[in-house]
């Protein structure tokens, strides 16, 4: 196509996508890429928390993975508009990663601090007659180490399947300062240590109506443009498809499609995407030495 006619499309998908990410009635606006964040511009955080296909692939499977444990269902279920607003809080999750590894430290430290006021006053009791607390140490750690291993499996699936298991192990030694910030004990700092933490916590791991009730309504989410929409729900089956098998069964989420005809499909979207913001103001160098997000 000629820069002409491509130029509008670029535009319009880079809008929409802003938008996405970005609530517009809170005047929020792209974060910026700062050399002052809390991780600096050579870490592995920078790398893997910067491509937007993988953060979402990243980000519906950290969160699909996550509300099988009882209590995190139970926050989502008894503390969020979650029927109204699972676009929110996809949202929020993913304002919250880009924060705190590229605005400015303070302004990532004030986002930390802000979650954690946050899971101060959260608690309830699961439908068992458990009680909970959203800011239990050893339900952050599930929270966290999900998330982390979510995003960076997604990085490795469609950016850098050759990663190497250092980088692997940096990324999570990075991020762990995040996660001991946000109060998560215990907090793992290599791949190692996160697969088998994450194994410590399956019999504790549960999946119910409501489970499955909240998975539809990811599964579902749209933003209102055919292309985009087209894009994002071959990102949300990418999320499904990056499970483990252990979870997507428990998700009654056997695999409707072979795993390479998903994959493809990702891959074919992260590459459109990625064109969309070739050539964006978004990745220019600021005078400054900052770079937009």
């Amino acid at each position: 196509m000629k820069a002409s006619l491509t130029s509008p499309v670029r535009a319009a998908v880079r809008q929409k996508i802003t938008e996405v990410f970005n609530d517009a009635e809170k005047g929020e606006r792209p974060v910026l890429r700062r050399a002052d964040a809390l991780f600096p511009p050579d870490s592995v955080a920078w790398k893997v928390n910067g491509d937007v296909t993988t953060m979402m692939v990243g980000g519906v499977s950290g969160l699909l993975l996550q509300m099988l444990h009882p209590a995190v269902l139970a926050g989502v279920w008894d503390h969020s508009d979650f029927r109204a607003d699972m676009h929110g809080r996809l949202r929020r999750t993913a304002k919250f990663i880009a924060v705190t590894t590229y605005d400015h430290a303070e302004e990532g430290r004030a986002a930390i601090d802000r979650v954690n006021r946050i899971h101060r006053k959260l608690k309830g009791v699961l439908p068992d007659g458990t009680p909970y607390r959203v800011s239990d140490p050893e339900l952050l750690a599930w929270v966290h180490v999900t998330e982390t291993i979510s995003f960076l499996d997604a990085w490795i699936r469609y950016a850098e399947p050759r990663m190497p298991l250092a980088e692997q192990d940096a990324y999570f030694a990075e991020t762990a300062r995040i996660g001991e910030a946000l109060h998560a004990d215990p907090v793992p700092r290599s791949r190692a240590e996160a697969e088998a933490l994450i194994q410590s916590f399956r019999a504790r791991l549960r999946a119910d109506a409501r489970t499955h009730e909240v998975a539809a309504l990811v599964m579902r989410q749209t933003v209102g443009m055919p292309v985009v929409d087209m894009a994002a729900g071959v990102i949300m089956q990418a999320g499904m498809d990056l499970l483990p098998g252990w979870a997507r069964a428990m998700h009654r989420q056997p695999r409707a499609l072979p795993t390479t005809l998903v994959q493809s499909g990702a891959l074919t979207t992260a590459r459109f995407l990625r064109w969309a913001f070739d050539g964006s103001p978004n990745r220019r160098v600021h005078p400054k030495g900052v770079t937009s997000f």
